[in-house]
């Protein structure tokens, strides 16, 4: 195994937490400008584990800037430093000098961005029918309340990609699945906002997908986050595309009428479930459950990357 995992940062006097999510911990830089941190912290089912999963927080940080990188040409996204393939001394020049004290905490696992105003909306892009909408479709025939197509198999490719955004809850609430229409009326009836996130990000999705796709992964789903210029252009924010925003399937073992394995937290859901403690506060994965959900983690970084962990 390797390091310790970082499951807390604090970062004294250096710079102010702003905010604590599942994963990440957010620092107020300047009026314009954040640190995001992801620590090694997993959550299963809305419940934070007691403890991590070592290096989980620096795959996640390498993944967002290697598909910020690759997905630059369609959409601007909030990341200053470091970028895909630069040293983490880049960041360091730009924040104060008092953080250095800390580096040990958030080196190779923090991104330097800017702030923008957020698009209240968790946008989801399906291109396989599992999970949630899997759940929907039996009961309704529907996905988000859309009607789609009838017969469809557990894990069957949509004929195409589908827009089905949900609420974003506060942190130990659960978001909400959507209708599209109802994002109009959250995003206050803006019709002409709702079409252009919905256009770029399935637009976002299909690139991302074919990419992994010549990488032996396919994305089932995913979750993307936006932000708003001053003058209305959407910005990609966030975390994009890892195996905790999106599920990544092994192509080589997928197959229609039933669940996939993914790279993901999913040994940590069985475990969950296995052992009755599903949504319960407190508990501690054993080592076995770390050791493979990390191994997980790995795998989809050096099959997208094309990079050896």
């Amino acid at each position: 195994m390797s390091n310790a995992p970082v499951t807390t940062t604090d970062l004294g006097a250096a710079l102010p937490l702003l905010a604590r999510g599942k994963v990440r911990d957010l620092y107020t830089v300047s009026e314009s400008s954040l640190l995001f941190v992801a620590t090694d912290r997993i959550s299963a089912y809305d419940v934070i584990m007691g403890n991590g999963i070592p290096d989980k927080g620096k795959l996640l940080t390498k993944l967002s800037q290697f598909w910020f990188n690759l997905l630059d040409a369609d959409v601007k996204n909030h990341l200053i430093a470091p970028k895909a393939g630069e040293p983490d001394s880049k960041l360091f020049e730009l924040l104060p000098t008092a953080v250095q004290e800390y580096r040990s905490q958030i080196e190779g696992r923090s991104i330097l961005v800017k702030k923008f105003k957020l698009v209240p909306l968790e946008v989801i892009v399906r291109g396989y029918i599992t999970g949630s909408a899997w759940s929907e479709y039996k009961k309704s025939g529907t996905v988000h309340g859309i009607k789609v197509a009838e017969g469809l198999q557990e894990s069957q490719e949509f004929e195409t990609p589908l827009y089905t955004p949900s609420t974003k809850a506060e942190q130990g609430e659960h978001d909400e699945n959507i209708h599209p229409d109802q994002a109009v009326a959250i995003l206050g009836g803006d019709k002409d906002l709702a079409a252009r996130i919905e256009e770029l990000a399935i637009r976002l999705y299909t690139k991302a997908r074919d990419y992994a796709r010549t990488k032996g992964i396919i994305i089932a789903d995913t979750k993307f986050e936006f932000g708003l210029t001053e003058d209305g252009e959407l910005v990609l924010v966030d975390e994009v595309l890892t195996p905790d925003s999106s599920r990544f399937w092994n192509a080589a073992t997928y197959k229609i009428g039933q669940g996939q394995d993914s790279y993901d937290k999913q040994f940590l859901r069985n475990w969950l479930t296995s052992t009755g403690v599903k949504g319960k506060d407190g508990v501690s994965m054993p080592e076995d459950i770390v050791k493979q959900t990390r191994a997980k983690y790995i795998e989809a970084y050096e099959a997208i990357t094309g990079e050896k962990w």
